[in-house]
């Protein structure tokens, strides 16, 4: 059988070298990273990259397996590799094969961003906390005035603590059901009405109206009442919050949506607010990721909230549509899927 023939029957790069230490063969994929026409050139030639020239002169010196990790780039991305150099037994000829092990590392990545962005979200609240108990216990120990400021500004501090841990389990537990479609059935008018109803004193203390259409008739799609009941929530509150003060708030659900080919609910938060640059927009549901990071705070965003929506939304095999222009407010869209889509 073709050397050639039978490296290209796998997709990971494979290359074939020979006992006159030329490469032999090399499948597609190889060529992909290492450039084509290296077929019967001297490895050293061929492959270039330092780690790989001493893994491969150490299989071949010990005649035993030799691995190491081998940093590439593509014309799109920067890929890892773990690059093995194997000798052939009976034969006097070493083949390398590359695993590519970039996901591993994304995600290895993604984890130590998460516990640093975590470390830093608590450890401004418990440095306040911290300075605070230390000057009531010190020069505010008889300061009546000094004490009730200063623990006000504790209390608002473990509150904020409280919300980014109540987030962090909520985010944690719908990861974890993220695999697992939901069997209940929802009525999404009943959803979207309670969640409305539930923020309205908060709409009315910042001066914000909030106007709802399309709900007179239940809209029912296969979901978490819960997970669904927490998106609503947070798009509600997140528009009364950030849309300004004597802003406007519209809420509207339909029975269709355009851009899907079957039957959809369509739940549509606007408001007037000051809108979000269209660099930002790709952005928003990523974990910790703020627009305005200090007025986020401010307001008591954890920088949670989108993420958590987002994976909700990937469990209900739904979407998330995100419009605005600065100065012209936003627009947040949830597709749902019918029951029985």
């Amino acid at each position: 059988m073709d050397a050639a023939a039978l490296l290209d029957a796998t997709h990971a790069p494979m290359v074939l070298i020979g006992s006159d230490e030329r490469i032999a063969a090399a499948n597609s994929a190889a060529e992909a990273v290492f450039g084509p026409g290296i077929q019967g050139q001297h490895y050293i030639t061929a492959l270039r990259h330092p780690v790989l020239l001493d893994c491969i002169e150490g299989a071949i010196g010990t005649q035993q397996p030799r691995s190491t990790r081998f940093p590439a780039r593509d014309s799109v991305r920067d890929t890892t590799y773990i690059a093995t150099a194997a000798p052939i037994a009976g034969q006097a000829g070493v083949l390398l094969f590359l695993e590519d092990v970039s996901h591993i590392e994304e995600a290895s990545q993604m984890r130590r961003d998460f516990v640093a962005n975590v470390s830093h979200e608590l450890r401004s609240p418990l440095t306040a906390l911290l300075g605070f108990i230390e000057t009531l216990r010190g020069p505010a120990r008889d300061d009546r005035e000094a004490q009730d400021r200063f623990l006000e500004i504790m209390g608002r501090e473990a509150e904020r603590m409280n919300r980014l841990i109540q987030d962090l389990l909520s985010l944690s537990q719908v990861e974890a059901e993220e695999r697992r479609p939901p069997t209940g059935q929802v009525d999404v008018t009943s959803l979207v009405t309670s969640a409305s109803e539930a923020l309205e004193p908060q709409a009315q203390e910042r001066g914000v109206e909030l106007g709802i259409s399309g709900a007179d008739s239940p809209l029912h799609v296969r979901g978490s009442p819960d997970q669904l009941a927490q998106i609503f929530t947070n798009l509600i509150e997140n528009a009364v919050k950030y849309g300004g003060d004597s802003a406007t708030v519209e809420i509207s659900a339909l029975d269709h949506d355009p851009e899907l080919q079957g039957p959809a609910v369509r739940v549509t938060v606007e408001d007037n607010g000051d809108g979000i640059d269209q660099l930002h927009i790709p952005r928003l549901t990523e974990r910790f990721y703020r627009v305005d990071t200090h007025r986020s705070r401010e307001m008591g965003g954890t920088g949670l909230g989108l993420a958590i929506v987002k994976h909700i939304l990937n469990r209900h095999r739904g979407r998330l549509r995100i419009s605005s222009e600065p100065g012209k407010g936003s627009r947040f869209t949830v597709i749902l899927p019918h029951q029985g889509s």
